[in-house]
C-alpha cells in the first residue's frame, strides 16, 4: 500500500515539476482537458522511460533529467508541406536511443 502511494506521489511530482502544470490556466473547460490529456501521454513516456532506464541499468550513469537533456538537444526542422527534417544525432544519442529500445530519428 505504501509504495503505491509512494507511486502516486512521484507520478503527481512528476506533472508538476517536469510537466509543467503547477498552472492549469486554461480559457475554457476543453482546453483543460486537451491539457490534462497531454500531460497524461507525456507521463506515460516518462513512466516508459524509467522503467528502461532501470532495466537497462542506466541510472548508474544518469540521471532522468541528465538523460532527457542529453536527448533534447536535438533539433527538428518543419517547413508546411515538407517532410519533418531532423537535425545531427551523435553517436551517444543514437546508443541511448537503441538501448532504450526506441528507433533512433533519422538525420539530414
Amino acid at each position: 500500500m505504501y509504495r503505491n502511494k509512494d507511486i502516486v506521489e512521484k507520478a503527481f511530482g512528476n506533472l508538476k515539476e517536469r510537466l509543467n502544470l503547477r498552472r492549469t490556466a486554461v480559457s475554457s473547460e476543453s482546453s483543460l482537458e486537451g491539457k490534462l490529456f497531454v500531460q497524461f501521454i507525456a507521463l506515460i513516456y516518462l513512466s516508459y522511460i524509467k522503467k528502461q532506464m532501470s532495466e537497462k541499468e542506466l541510472y548508474k550513469n544518469y540521471t532522468m533529467q541528465e538523460l532527457l537533456d542529453e536527448l533534447d538537444i536535438i533539433e527538428a526542422f518543419e517547413n508546411p508541406g515538407s517532410a519533418l527534417r531532423v537535425g545531427e544525432v551523435t553517436k551517444k544519442q543514437s546508443q541511448l536511443y537503441n538501448t532504450l529500445g526506441v528507433v533512433p530519428p533519422t538525420t539530414l
